[in-house]
């Protein structure tokens, strides 16, 4: 862990970390310079505009230099969400993306789609967005052998439109997802659970097309593991809050929620679930040497049918699927908070 701080440390103090160009995301000079460079493409899919645990998990994208981030996509939620009500999750979802961006002073630096505000009608038909274009268009790129993969902390949307849109996307991405209920033959639900878990809930059919119909590389991450990822409330006023602009800005959103809930006789401990981090972890933080998120575990399943109602069902013939049982939270938190600890170094040197 010192040498991985010792190069982050490195890259931010010899410029600026995020040189990234929007128009061609080209490498900064300084990676070049101390042998960082980025490893993996990925697209970031999340509902922005919900639950601000993205936003968490996108700071720490960004400033984690061995991704190259093609794009950023603000998803939409379920309709009568309680986090957004309108029929505009995904522009208020792409929204909030270019206020974290402009926050971070990074606002030119990438390109931020818009992806549907609807789930899908049917299992053929797709939502055409940008989003779902630009899914297609990196996967089938051909010049670049740098691995591709759609991070993705909501609903399948986007991602089942673009396979439906280009089939041949499966053979040339992979997709890490943020979703599903647990498995019982793995691990059983919380206390008080509903059967429908959140993610899959904001658009069944979307998880039918990427699990039932398509043979796309799946990394899964159900409710019993994204759950572990705990922030505690005084990490949060110790290591995040005080971070300058955009720690500012996290803390402040995790604590609305707080309030809010505690305003209606909901109090929600001292904790709260950052469930869309393990995105970073399963990414960025991947071994040095064969490269994988070697000091996570999973195991390999047959990939289950999704039902009408969002529940597994067997499937003998499906194929094998990474499922996330066990993550390693402290390499992943200790990473988050120097990462802004070391931001929010530079950002002050610079003025």
């Amino acid at each position: 862990m010192k040498n991985i701080l010792f190069i982050i440390l490195s890259v931010l103090i010899s410029g600026n970390v995020m040189a990234q160009k929007k128009t061609n995301q080209k490498v900064p000079k300084s990676f070049d310079e101390i042998r960082i460079k980025p490893r993996m493409r990925i697209i970031i899919d999340n509902d922005f505009g919900g639950d601000p645990d993205g936003l968490f998990e996108l700071v720490q994208h960004l400033l984690s230099p061995s991704v190259d981030i093609r794009g950023i996509i603000g998803s939409h939620l379920k309709p009568g969400d309680g986090f957004d009500n309108s029929t505009i999750t995904a522009v208020n979802a792409k929204n909030k993306v270019l206020e974290l961006l402009k926050i971070m002073q990074l606002e030119n630096n990438y390109n931020v789609y818009q992806g549907s505000n609807e789930s899908l009608k049917d299992l053929n038909t797709p939502q055409q967005s940008a989003a779902a274009s630009l899914i297609v268009k990196e996967a089938m790129r051909e010049d670049t052998k740098l691995p591709l993969y759609v991070v993705c902390g909501a609903g399948l949307t986007d991602l089942a439109s673009a396979y439906l849109l280009e089939p041949k996307i499966a053979d040339r991405l992979t997709l890490i997802w943020i979703g599903g209920p647990e498995y019982s033959e793995i691990a059983s639900p919380p206390p008080g659970y509903t059967s429908l878990e959140y993610n899959l809930g904001i658009d069944i059919k979307a998880g039918q097309v990427i699990f039932n119909n398509s043979q796309l590389p799946i990394w899964q991450v159900p409710r019993d593991a994204y759950r572990q990822v705990l922030l505690p409330y005084s990490s949060l006023l110790l290591k995040v809050k005080n971070q300058g602009k955009i720690g500012d800005f996290l803390g402040k959103s995790v604590e609305k929620i707080m309030s809010y809930l505690t305003s209606v006789n909901y109090p929600i401990g001292e904790t709260y679930i950052l469930g869309d981090s393990p995105l970073v972890l399963l990414t960025a933080l991947q071994s040095s040497f064969e490269a994988d998120p070697s000091s996570s575990q999973y195991v390999l399943h047959p990939s289950p049918l999704i039902n009408e109602q969002g529940l597994y069902e067997v499937n003998s013939k499906g194929r094998n699927i990474r499922i996330y049982k066990k993550l390693d939270v402290g390499l992943l938190m200790d990473d988050f908070y120097s990462k802004l600890t070391l931001f929010q170094q530079i950002k002050s040197s610079a003025k």
